[in-house]
């Protein structure tokens, strides 16, 4: 009996905290776009480089995929956009703890930061807006079309900044990072299933009338 009670008031406390967050000002919502993309940063300084290619694996897909389920498409994006423009601006956030426009200019790896956006918009989107998305196996297939929205604007920015062809590009800017991101798909899903209320906070497009 006890297990079940505290199992009710879980799935009371994840729906009230979601619309809670829904509710919240545009104000309040932009400091935790901006927090979320603080933690972008520092998950990009976990990285470790290959050697055969200048694309490090880093820890940002896992912030990227979690922006889109707690902030939402709108908030979940701007906080990639935020990473991107204050790096920019000079922010030592970026790998390695660089910052600034000439960084960006110089590196391969900027057609991944424009995926972040699109990921996050995407899986907040499909998250916020329907029930049925927010299951284990619905989050995990969620987390492995962001992580293709990634790779493809990653491959396209690395093929035209790098000069290389489709094979080279796919074997250095793809193939090496497939395994790793699995992995942080499937914790970024597991995560996600477990926080995510099962029932409407904010008048999903799948609920009964």
């Amino acid at each position: 009996m006890a297990i079940a009670e505290y199992a009710e008031r879980y799935r009371d406390w994840r729906c009230r905290a979601f619309k809670w967050s829904h509710e919240l000002t545009a104000a309040q919502k932009i400091l935790l776009a901006l927090g979320m993309a603080g933690v972008t940063g520092l998950c990009a300084q976990i990285r470790i480089y290959l050697g055969f290619t200048p694309v490090p694996v880093t820890g940002q897909v896992f912030a990227v995929l979690l922006s889109g389920v707690l902030l939402g498409s709108g908030y979940g994006s701007l906080s990639q956009v935020l990473y991107i423009a204050l790096g920019a601006s000079g922010v030592p956030w970026f790998q390695g703890w660089s910052g600034g426009l000439s960084y960006l200019a110089h590196s391969p790896t900027l057609g991944y930061l424009i995926g972040f956006v699109f990921t996050a918009l995407l899986i907040g989107r499909l998250t916020e807006r329907h029930v049925a998305a927010r299951g284990f196996l619905p989050q995990l297939g969620l987390m492995l079309i962001g992580v293709t929205v990634i790779y493809l604007a990653g491959a396209v920015y690395f093929a035209a900044f790098m000069g290389t062809g489709v094979a080279e590009t796919v074997e250095m800017a793809v193939v090496p990072f497939i395994f790793v991101d699995l992995v942080k798909a499937a914790a970024v899903a597991s995560i996600s299933s477990a926080l995510l209320p099962k029932t409407s906070y904010s008048g999903e497009y799948d609920v009964s009338k």
